[in-house]
């Protein structure tokens, strides 16, 4: 599948502070058309953040297509969170032509587009374009963030976090991301403000980007929409001071394919499943059934040790076969381990 197939994600990173509520919210007025969904990571405003957007909503993005997660850094919950959470979105009644994500402002946002090449999602989204929000009064400053006690508060009571990193190294992870910087609060900076800014920015990134000044949220969505940036392809030109790091990366996978035979009961099958998801740590499981005597394919899907199941159509003339994909980080992938705990081998 081509990245013009794929819906477009755009990420919204910066501090607690520098007005990513507040630019979703005029996106959201002003969809241009579009059908949008919306994914808020505020750790520890989420909550609020969410009713905001909500209070917005309307026939472009009903409230149903806010959803939020708040616990902790979006792109540590990648298999028990993040993925269901986009997988839900796309599954809605009306898919989403654009779905815009809202980072936790002291998020490192180059962790969060590795997981856009996890299995389950990678052919059916991609990044459009990672947006940098920067407070342009604050960074004039040289302090990068416009509250600095709000942002240890948020920082303090986030146990994911490296409470060791400089806010200098997280707002030049930001910057090193981005497709497109918009300097906010301008008309507060003047115009001195906004050219020591800009200048500061253009020093801390690694490649050209084009910097604009916004003022309450207020930018055309065509400038920071549909910019095909398919981000999550192009890391090497996103440094990153975590680079290297075993922290939070998430692409040493592996994925094999179980043949089970027709399945008398897909109710204890699921058990077996949430069993084996404990014991071996396995991530993903999805497939279909073939239960024995019924005329219905069963749509298995299991994150972690949470299984869920159901009759989706008629097998009609289609082979009944019944194959799951497992996915598990590369040193738990353990193919007799897996069949044993399915019921496959001799020793189950």
């Amino acid at each position: 599948m081509s990245n013009l197939a794929k819906v477009p994600v755009t990420v919204v990173t910066g501090f607690l502070g520098a007005g990513k509520t507040t630019l979703i919210r005029h996106l959201m007025q002003n969809p241009q058309g579009k059908r949008l969904a919306v994914l808020v990571n505020e750790f520890g405003t989420a909550g609020v953040d969410g009713e905001i957007l909500k209070s917005c909503a309307d026939e472009s993005c009903p409230d149903t297509n806010i959803m939020e997660l708040a616990n902790g850094c979006i792109c540590c919950t990648v298999a028990d969170e993040f993925i269901p959470t986009i997988e839900a979105l796309l599954a809605l009644p009306q898919a989403p032509d654009h779905i815009l994500i809202e980072t936790s402002g002291l998020a490192l946002p180059k962790p969060l587009l590795k997981a856009f090449d996890w299995p389950a999602i990678r052919s059916r989204i991609t990044v459009d374009g990672v947006v940098a929000l920067a407070d342009a009064e604050a960074v004039a400053a040289g302090q990068f963030a416009p509250d600095l006690e709000a942002v240890a508060a948020q920082r303090a009571a986030d146990d994911s976090l490296d409470h060791e990193t400089p806010l200098s190294e997280v707002f030049e992870d930001q910057i090193a991301c981005a497709d497109i910087v918009l300097l906010s609060k301008a008309d507060l900076a003047g115009a001195d403000g906004l050219a020591r800014a800009r200048q500061l920015i253009e020093a801390e990134a690694p490649r050209p980007v084009p910097i604009l000044p916004m003022t309450d949220g207020v930018i055309d969505p065509q400038v920071i929409l549909g910019l095909k940036a398919a981000a999550e392809d192009d890391l090497d030109q996103r440094p990153s001071h975590h680079d290297g790091h075993d922290d939070h990366e998430h692409d040493d996978f592996d994925t094999i394919v179980v043949d089970l035979g027709e399945v008398d009961d897909p109710q204890a099958l699921q058990e077996r499943v949430a069993a084996m998801a404990g014991a071996l740590n396995i991530l993903r499981v999805k497939g279909y059934v073939a239960v024995r005597s019924k005329p219905m394919r069963y749509l298995l899907q299991a994150v972690g040790t949470r299984v869920r199941g159901q009759y989706d159509q008629p097998w009609a003339g289609a082979e009944r076969r019944s194959q799951l994909v497992i996915i598990a980080e590369h040193d738990h992938i353990d193919r007799a381990a897996i069949e044993t705990a399915l019921g496959l081998s001799e020793d189950a």
